[in-house]
């Protein structure tokens, strides 16, 4: 049992040390990673720009039908006002007419 003890705390230690050291990064490996993150940069800043030129393309939509609903609206009210002063005239006409 002590053996086992033993071996096992050797161990232990043993793979300890072996964790302990790291294995130093390559030039080229640095430089792969460099030009990966730089590439992953890029990309996002890409992504992002195209975020915002849709964005803004979208705010620009919603402002455009904001003012053509606005132009409608007053289109409506105008025409609604002129068949209301249509009729009321109609009716001016008649009540003179009946009077005479």
């Amino acid at each position: 049992m002590n053996k086992i003890i033993a071996t096992l705390i050797a161990g232990l230690f043993a793979t300890s040390v072996f964790a302990a050291q790291t294995t130093p990064a390559t030039t080229a490996d640095s430089k792969v990673v460099k030009a990966d993150a730089k590439e992953t940069k890029a990309v996002v800043k890409a992504d992002a720009k195209l975020e915002k030129k849709t964005a803004e393309a979208n705010a620009d939509v919603a402002v455009a039908k904001a003012d053509a609903d606005k132009t409608k609206a007053k289109a409506h009210k105008k025409a609604t006002k002129a068949k209301v002063d249509a009729k009321a005239t109609e009716a001016k006409k008649e009540v003179d007419a009946a009077a005479k």
